[in-house]
């Protein structure tokens, strides 16, 4: 795992091109804290800082193909089955001289071109100049767990891994997107490609990027897709659809233990992680390592389930504990590494966990993030099941009752009666041809956040949807998916590489130069998912159905039954009392807030004063105060904000918010 940049187009001048180059890359030390390297030649420039890996004596980087003078690559990530690729090229009478899956990937351009991307099974970011065409392919995987950034000066394209390395070009001077703001608080994300820097943009997950001659073509190379017939896969029996996935599922964590390092694995306690940690436990050599995150409040923490696992497995392992004390201090340097405003305090833990993980001198871990998104886990799919079946009658007053159901982790919701359960859950239940069906209380509630915004940014704002944007962006067969398929789409492109993968994964991790696999992420497990018959995914209201059954024989009874629990972490609460950290205090200031101007001050006070004194109970306030928070340290870090009121600019075309 690594940190790439460089440029491509007619400046930066060849005496400066060096300069720059080693600005970017120190900018992305962390990523890749082992060694680094730069290359410049005419209308083009490459950076690297390397994670070593894979072929730690020979893999440095940019690498030039052998014996051939002007293809050079920059690549951040792994390509898990480079083994088998290696094999291939070799019989088509390619040489290696080093044994690492950079090679490959240069040697795979060499053979199919662009098209190369479309045999990779990673997680990659990669920059590749070809001189012979002077073209230059950036690409980034499928699913978007690296990250890939551009932004365009004049006739000249910059890219990088992280957004603090384009900040070392000159007379690029960093800007909130009003727009991508308003994104964040509806979605926790910005809508690919849009970031929250204004002239910023990210490479979608699984698009490639040629430049070439002063022209920019962008083009996707893999998109999620449903079956449009909802029968399909219904006549395959349940058993061989569960033997198949198993055997998927094992393959991807088998390759995914690739490196010349040692691997471990984080263990949360539910089903997803024990399953990678048991195939990883069963497939490497060694007692596996493992990792969890563990919290004073019982509301959040899962240490029995963790230790319960971590003991069936007979692993090593170690947890770091994180209370509300552990948190405030921590969460500016969190937003700086996330590089965009957050909406909850989650991510905090797991920059914790990393530390952990490097201090035990371990670079890779494995993690179950996505079976949620891939085999319908989350809690929002069986909400909108309920409330489907709620619009079929929807005067009932029993149907209602299946809401106190749903986040078993809520307390209140338990003794909500069936009107207030209704109230909430059942809005615009007479609209099920809504694309956004499934998640419109979500948006509801996060979109609560904005009731802060100042009116200098709802009026810059006026007339921009988020809602419509997202809809705007679904491919045109999403109508006749199941909905089910609708729900896992939107899920799997916009929270998942927009906030899990990116402020909760690879930002965390690498903040730290940890590299996080994701065995349930592989292309292959996916498109076999999403062709699993939706009723075997959400059984009734049992999540990940087919998943549990397939590694029910590996895992204990006690974590194969067991209700999901998402990951959350305290959030204002940790910035209340004695907790408080003068850096917070001043961010949300009475001044601090005016001088931004994007929030209205006198709001933002009350809810300041109360998150100070005990914190507060809502998910909107919660979210509000985070997603403040956060935007306040995100303009200081960022755009130097300390005074200065926002622009009024037209939404179509966002300028700064803070001058």
């Amino acid at each position: 795992m690594c940190g790439i940049g460089g440029f491509v187009g007619p400046g930066p001048g060849p005496e400066t091109a060096a300069s720059l180059l080693e600005r970017m890359a120190d900018a992305l030390r962390h990523r890749g804290p082992d060694e680094g390297g730069v290359v410049a030649g005419v209308g083009y420039g490459l950076c690297h800082r390397r994670l070593s890996v894979i072929d730690i004596a020979e893999g440095q980087q940019p690498m030039e193909a052998a014996g051939e003078a002007g293809l050079t690559i920059s690549y951040n990530g792994e390509i898990f089955n480079y083994v088998e690729l290696r094999q291939l090229l070799i019989e088509r009478g390619h040489h290696f001289r080093t044994a690492s899956d950079t090679e490959v990937v240069l040697e795979l351009y060499r053979a199919f071109g662009a098209d190369c991307v479309t045999r990779l099974n990673g997680d990659f970011a990669f920059a590749l100049w070809d001189g012979r065409e002077r073209r230059m392919l950036l690409a980034r995987d499928r699913v978007g767990v690296r990250p890939l950034f551009h932004m365009r000066q004049g006739a000249t394209v910059y890219f990088a891994s992280e957004v603090a390395a384009l900040l070392q070009v000159p007379g690029f001077h960093a800007e909130l997107d009003p727009v991508a703001l308003d994104q964040i608080f509806t979605f926790w994300a910005p809508l690919s490609p849009r970031t929250a820097f204004r002239n910023v943009s990210e490479l979608p997950p699984g698009h490639l990027m040629l430049i070439e001659a002063g022209k920019v073509e962008i083009r996707p190379y893999w998109q999620l897709r449903f079956p449009e017939d909802p029968r399909d896969g219904e006549r395959r029996a349940a058993a061989d659809i569960a033997e198949e996935l198993s055997s998927l599922l094992t393959d991807a964590t088998r390759i995914r233990l690739r490196a010349d390092v040692e691997v471990g694995s984080y263990l949360s306690g539910g089903v997803d992680s024990s399953i990678v940690s048991s195939l990883a436990a069963r497939l490497a050599p060694g007692r596996l390592r493992t990792y969890s995150v563990t919290f004073d409040d019982p509301a959040y923490d899962e240490s029995g389930p963790q230790e319960a696992m971590a003991a069936a497995l007979g692993t090593r392992h170690r947890s770091v504990r994180c209370g509300a004390a552990e948190i405030a201090p921590l969460f500016s340097t969190v937003v700086r590494h996330a590089e965009q405003p957050i909406l909850r305090t989650a991510p905090a833990p797991l920059y914790r966990l990393a530390g952990l993980v490097r201090e035990d001198g371990i670079k890779v871990v494995l993690s179950g993030e996505g079976a949620d998104e891939v085999f319908a886990g989350y809690d929002l799919f069986k909400e909108a099941a309920i409330r489907r079946f709620a619009a079929r009658q929807p005067t009932s007053r029993l149907r209602p009752l299946l809401f106190r159901r749903l986040y078993p982790y809520l307390a209140g919701l338990s003794r909500q009666t069936p009107e207030a359960l209704a109230a909430f859950f059942g809005t615009q239940l007479d609209r099920e041809s809504d694309p956004l069906f499934s998640h419109r209380p979500r948006m509801r509630s996060t979109g609560g956040a904005k009731l802060f915004f100042s009116a200098e940014l709802k009026d810059m704002l006026a007339g921009s949807d988020a809602g419509a944007a997202l809809v705007a962006q679904l491919p045109e067969a999403f109508g006749r998916w199941h909905p089910l398929h609708q729900a896992q789409y939107i899920e799997a492109t916009t929270l998942l590489p927009g906030y899990i993968l990116s402020s909760q994964g690879d930002r965390m991790a690498m903040a730290h130069g940890v590299e996080t696999r994701f065995p349930f992420l592989d292309h292959r497990v996916i498109e076999f998912a999403a062709r699993i018959p939706p009723a075997l995914k959400l059984r009734g209201l049992r999540e990940k159905h087919i998943l549990r059954e397939a590694f029910a024989p590996a895992l204990p009874p006690s974590i194969v039954g067991r209700t999901k629990q998402p990951y959350r972490a305290p959030e204002s609460r940790s910035f209340a009392g004695h907790e408080r950290v003068a850096e917070i205090d001043n961010a949300m200031s009475g001044a601090a807030i005016r001088n931004a101007g994007l929030f209205d001050a006198q709001k933002t006070a009350r809810l300041a004063d109360k998150a100070r004194r005990s914190g507060l109970d809502s998910f909107r306030d919660n979210a509000a105060y985070v997603g403040i928070l956060s935007t306040q340290l995100w303009s200081r870090h960022f755009a130097g904000v300390e005074a200065g009121r926002p622009e009024r600019t037209d939404h179509s075309s966002p300028r700064s918010l803070a001058s």
